[in-house]
């Protein structure tokens, strides 16, 4: 259907939220948000940042992804759910990650068995010069290490070959593998000993499969909202302060560490299996809840005169039905 069509539907349906869920990605209609069909709009998920957009009410986010002290940067007003605003559906990964005894090798996947291995899936755009640099420090200061990514695009692997060469790492050093369907991607994820974040531009669902596969990561927020969503997932899992760090130098210290003593890392991997099932990442019926709760807020603002404001999600707050 056209644009003008669909807006008049869903102003004749009379819906009352309207949700944009492409932002300024393939795929989007964001000129029929334009039109203001429905009298509260509202982005969420596709696009990690602000629309711009005066005819966006709310952004959906959290306190971590989308600080009030950077409020500045959104045109939108910032709806911050509990724990993580990104959604995982638990019942949909995959089960035999969880179990201890159902163990892949790595020799399955042409990957050495005898390397510490750092691992980045996030497609090579991510990826900057400052980053690769740490990286290529970390790989020189971890003895027998490898990182392992994807040809995500192909065209890439040639280029970051020759400069981690240039820096001195050897070649054996730089791991590629193809791009993997999904299930089988997060199998194979398990097989790392410690996935390594791109700041710049961070993995959003890719964190996430990264997290239910029980590996570990090191992440560095920045301002913007697509450089902090690894940062919420991570705190989701109770075991943020044990994965974010403040500074480059921090996150190249910590890699480090975490990669040569095999204790404290083995540790943190335990812990984060052990939460996968009661942490609040995962369980996506509590997740839907508090998300259905900031639709009652904006829709009880909108009903009482008042404009769109800033507002926080509580689960214990008696203002919606849930608590009743």
């Amino acid at each position: 259907m056209s644009s003008d069509v669909i807006a008049k539907m869903i102003n004749k349906d009379g819906i009352q939220i309207l949700i944009n869920l492409n932002g300024y990605t393939k795929g989007a209609r964001n000129e029929i948000f334009a039109m203001q069909p429905a009298p509260i709009q509202v982005s969420y998920m596709g696009f990690p940042g602000t629309t711009g957009a005066d005819y966006i009410d709310y952004l959906v986010t959290d306190e971590f992804v989308s600080p009030l002290r950077y409020a500045h940067i959104y045109s939108e007003k910032l709806v911050h759910l509990p724990h993580c605003y990104f959604v995982n559906d638990c019942l949909q990964k995959n089960r035999d990650v969880l179990d201890p005894h159902c163990q892949h090798k790595r020799s399955d996947y042409g990957l050495p068995e005898d390397k510490f291995i750092f691992a980045c899936f996030n497609q090579l755009y991510k990826m900057d010069p400052e980053i690769f640099n740490t990286w290529c420090n970390i790989l020189k200061r971890v003895p027998n290490s490898a990182l392992w990514l994807l040809r995500f695009p192909a065209a890439g692997e040639t280029r970051l070959r020759a400069y981690a060469a240039a820096q001195g790492v050897q070649p054996e050093q730089i791991i590629f593998t193809g791009v993997a369907m999904k299930h089988e991607h997060i199998r194979r994820s398990a097989l790392a000993d410690l996935c390594l974040h791109s700041p710049l531009c961070n993995a959003h669902t890719t964190g996430t499969d990264v997290l239910w596969a029980g590996l570990p990561m090191v992440t560095l927020p920045l301002e913007k909202m697509a450089t902090r969503v690894a940062g919420s997932l991570c705190l989701a899992t109770g075991l943020g302060e044990e994965m974010i760090v403040n500074s480059m130098k921090e996150y190249e210290e910590r890699a480090v560490s975490l990669a040569l003593n095999s204790l404290k890392l083995q540790a943190l991997t335990n812990k984060l299996k052990a939460a996968r099932l009661t942490c609040p990442l995962f369980d996506t019926a509590r997740w839907v809840r508090n998300l259905e709760r900031s639709y009652f807020k904006m829709w009880n603002l909108y009903c009482s005169g008042q404009q769109p404001q800033h507002f926080k999600v509580t689960e214990n707050d008696f203002d919606f039905p849930y608590n009743r």
